[in-house]
Order: C-alpha cells, then structure tokens, then sequence
C-alpha cells in the first residue's frame, strides 16, 4: 500500500495531475471513466453556447452538462476511497462490480440524457407516451444501482480497510458512502414524481429555493460522499483528536441541512399523474 494510502489528507497537497496520478493508482477503471466523462463535458459546454434551443425554460444542454460532471466526481471520489482497501482486495469481486456497475450505469445514464438533449426532448419526466415513460423509469433502475454502489464499498471498507489510516477517517468514509445512499434515494424517490419549477432558477445550479424543488435534498445526499470526508480531512489536519467527535456532530448537521431541504422541496411540489 502506497504512503499516499496512509495520509488521507494529502490530496489537499496534491496538484490537480498528481491527484488524477494518484486516483489512478487506487483505482485506474474509475479514473478513467471520471476523466472521459470530465473530457466530454467540454464539447457539451461548447453545445450549450452554441445551441439555442431550450427545455422548461433551459439550455436543452444543461442537464447533461450537469450529469457529466456529477457522474465525473462521483467515479474519481469512489477511486479514491477504493485506495482504503488493501491491493489484493481491491481486485476482489465486490469491489470489481462496484466499479463496472458505476461505469455501465454512469455511461448509460449519461449517454440517455445526452441523446434526448440531442433531440430537444426532455429526459426525465418525460411519460408523453409509453416508450419515453419505460425509458423514464429504466433510468430510475440505473440511478439506484449507481447509489447501490456506494453501501457496498462501506462494508468492504468496513471489513477490510487498512488499519494503518487513522480511524477517523475510516469511519468518515463508510459513514459518507452509507450517507450517500441514504439521503441520496430518500430524496430521489420523491423527485421521481415531482417535477421542479420552470425556469433557470439559481445561477450554474438551477434550483428555486422557493419550494417545490427536491433538486437541493437530492445534491446535499448525493454528495455526503466528498462533503463528509472533506470536513474529516481538515478535522485531521487542524485538530486530530477530536476529528471522531466533529465527524458525528458533522453528519447529524449534514442530515439536518437535507431533511430541511427535504421538507421545503416537498413544500408546494408538483407531482406527475401516475402512470396507466
């Protein structure tokens, strides 16, 4: 196992190369992946200043611009805490269809919301006719094995993580991962049905704060997975000992931010009819 394994806090000392480099050294399927899918954000970019056309009020090219660079983090993040486990185990079974199930998900994902952009069509709750509604609700399947993933890794992690790394740190990643999928599916199953206001909403994000947007839960559970480890990671650098006690504090604060955003998205939510 590589120093860098044992020093959870480097990567805030790492060059944006040497931390792909690193990435890479942990866990080289998803690197890869997280870089293709930071590449193709570019063009889809360049596409959203050049195309015209919009949906609901935005560019036709933002969600997929948005999705890239959610699929893009959320693969380089899980490469990183592969680096928790020893390298014999990193090869294991459980940890090979994490990382094939996050790039075959990642990828079809995308790919669908790239093509329905393409055809100025809508992606998500698009139930117009039964081939868009069947498609609408095979991407729901995807999104939940890519969240799936994630308590996978915690357990292997869990029961095979190296002990050399401080045990604050462990606990903040299996604690992030479990997070992750539970706030991330808990706000995703409501959002599944309710549409998000019209229009451009908040700058790069587009969320309406306003109520009736599940977008803000659903990115604030989702992303347990860095935000959680990331506070970790400064608790270890600046005050060590008591890292664990601030790990808990922040979790039960970081529940509450999304049960907050949770309940002021339910707020006013406008919800589909239900299929028939």
């Amino acid at each position: 196992m590589s120093r860098a394994d044992n020093q959870p806090v480097m990567a805030s000392r790492l060059s944006p190369p040497a931390l792909w480099r690193e990435a890479a050294n942990r866990e080289r399927t998803l690197t890869f992946f997280a870089l293709f899918m930071a590449l193709v954000l570019v063009p889809t970019l360049i596409a959203m200043g050049l195309d015209g056309r919009e949906l609901r009020g935005v560019s036709i090219w933002a969600k997929p611009a948005k999705f890239m660079a959610s699929v893009s983090l959320f693969a380089i993040s899980t490469a990183w805490f592969v680096g928790l486990l020893p390298p014999a185990q990193r090869c294991s079974r459980g940890v090979r269809l994490v990382v094939w199930t996050i790039v075959a998900a990642g990828a079809a994902e995308v790919g669908y919301i790239s093509l329905q952009a393409a055809l100025g069509q809508a992606s998500h709750y698009n139930v117009d006719d039964r081939l868009h509604m069947l498609a609408y609700q095979l991407m729901g399947l995807v999104a939940m094995s890519l969240m799936l993933t994630q308590p996978l890794l915690a357990w292997q992690i869990w029961r095979h993580g190296d002990a050399g790394v401080p045990r604050a740190w462990r606990e903040a990643v299996v604690l992030a991962l479990v997070m992750t999928f539970i706030l991330g599916v808990g706000a995703a199953v409501p959002l599944a049905s309710a549409q998000p206001p019209t229009g451009a909403g908040l700058p790069v994000l587009g969320w309406h704060l306003a109520g009736g947007d599940l977008r803000p839960a659903h990115f604030i559970g989702s992303h347990a997975q860095q935000f959680v480890p990331f506070f970790v990671a400064l608790m270890l650098s600046a005050w060590p000992s008591r890292a664990r006690v601030g790990l808990w504090l922040f979790a039960l604060a970081y529940t509450g931010l999304w049960l907050a955003a949770l309940l002021r998205g339910l707020h006013g939510a406008v919800w589909l009819p239900p299929p028939v």
